[in-house]
């Protein structure tokens, strides 16, 4: 049986970039292990304010049917560069939030996979009638994923790879759709939209995700994170560095709407900064987020 390991890709950039990496979280874990300069940032509001983003989305539906309220967060980071006070009071706003479906979009941790079980006992303390569904990122691959995997799954998170989950009636016209991470992951558009006879929420941790999709494949909606929005931007969030990708600059935080170039024919793409840090305790003019958001059926 092929596991989650087995399907695990290489670091992108070559063996001088995988170096640089590895010894970025070194210094990461020597710099930020005990916990002070994290503390810090935080009582000094460098890792920014929470914001709590409301959104309304119209997706085609049958007749007749309910709203759907849903939030979307990403980018947890639990570990050596995150506050847990961060997240803490990230998971209290979900939780304030009612939501109906919660959807997660990957990197629950920054780098060692132990840092997900006090996260995903928080996660699990959050009701979603309708379902608890995430997807992995790239950090979730450094470690031990299957134990994220695991934690995620004890806690009522649904962690889909390369596969989709329909939700319970009278919702049940609406998929979510998990696509592997794009970075170390295997993605697959085809097994992930299989059997799919529905309307499709696209759940992918990385922009690059859309670059997965042929002339068949097509979303309502799609979410994903990854970017940080920079996480240090100039004023006005216009991000400094983005994380490597071909689609990260095009789309590094926000709505985009469906209307040309690679959301030619599809719904809008809610790109997040997320909520945690990475590399560096620190977050200018990217504040971290989640989104508050009102599916409506059109008519």
């Amino acid at each position: 049986m092929t596991t989650l390991r087995d399907r695990r890709r290489g670091p992108p950039g070559g063996r001088a970039r995988a170096f640089a990496r590895r010894c970025v979280w070194q210094l990461s874990d020597w710099t930020y292990g005990s916990g002070l300069a994290t503390r810090l940032a935080q009582r000094l509001g460098l890792q920014g304010r929470l914001a709590v983003r409301e959104h309304e989305f119209t997706i085609d539906r049958m007749a007749g049917q309910a709203p759907i309220r849903m939030v979307f967060a990403s980018d947890f980071h639990a570990g050596p560069v995150t506050d847990p006070s961060l997240l803490d009071e990230a998971c209290r706003a979900i939780a304030a939030a009612g939501p109906q479906l919660l959807l997660l979009g990957g990197d629950f941790v920054y780098r060692r996979a132990r840092d997900v079980d006090v996260l995903a006992r928080r996660l699990g303390d959050i009701d979603a009638p309708l379902g608890k569904f995430a997807v992995l990122g790239n950090h979730d691959y450094l470690g031990e994923e299957e134990h994220i995997v695991e934690r995620l799954g004890a806690a009522g998170v649904q962690v889909l790879v390369n596969e989709s989950a329909r939700l319970p009636a009278p919702h049940d016209d609406v998929f979510v759709c998990g696509l592997d991470d794009p970075i170390y992951g295997a993605p697959d558009i085809a097994s992930t939209l299989h059997g799919v006879r529905g309307r499709r929420i696209l759940l992918m941790h990385a922009p690059d995700g859309l670059l997965q999709l042929g002339e068949e494949e097509w979303f309502n909606l799609a979410l994903c994170g990854h970017t940080h929005g920079g996480q240090v931007a100039l004023p006005f969030g216009i991000p400094l560095v983005l994380p490597a990708g071909r689609l990260n600059r095009r789309f590094s935080n926000g709505v985009y709407e469906g209307r040309r170039g690679w959301l030619r024919g599809n719904g809008p793409l809610l790109v997040s900064r997320g909520i945690g840090c990475s590399s560096v305790p620190v977050r200018l003019f990217a504040a971290p987020e989640i989104h508050v958001c009102t599916l409506r059926p059109a008519g």
